[in-house]
């Protein structure tokens, strides 16, 4: 399963958005502070998933949702909205 995933920071709210042929091993690095764009802003939670057979349509969709540049239609993704 290739996965795109949204983490959501328990503190500020932010989002983060990622893809991963290992969905297990990329949240531990997360939990644990390995991954530098989300180091000391967490804890995050995972708020949304997305399965993918091919790592190619994972990072395409992952590229488009970071494109939005907006927590709004991150917010409409999470809560199973269509973003407009």
């Amino acid at each position: 399963m290739i996965a795109l995933y949204v983490l959501q920071s328990e503190t500020s709210g932010r989002y983060y958005v990622g893809s991963t042929s290992d969905l297990d091993r990329r949240l531990e690095e997360h939990r644990r502070n390995h991954t530098p764009s989300t180091r000391g802003r967490g804890p995050w939670k995972l708020v949304h998933l997305e399965e993918f057979p091919v790592l190619l349509s994972a990072r395409r969709r992952e590229r488009q949702i970071k494109g939005w540049k907006s927590h709004l239609k991150i917010q409409q993704l999470v809560a199973g909205k269509q973003p407009g």
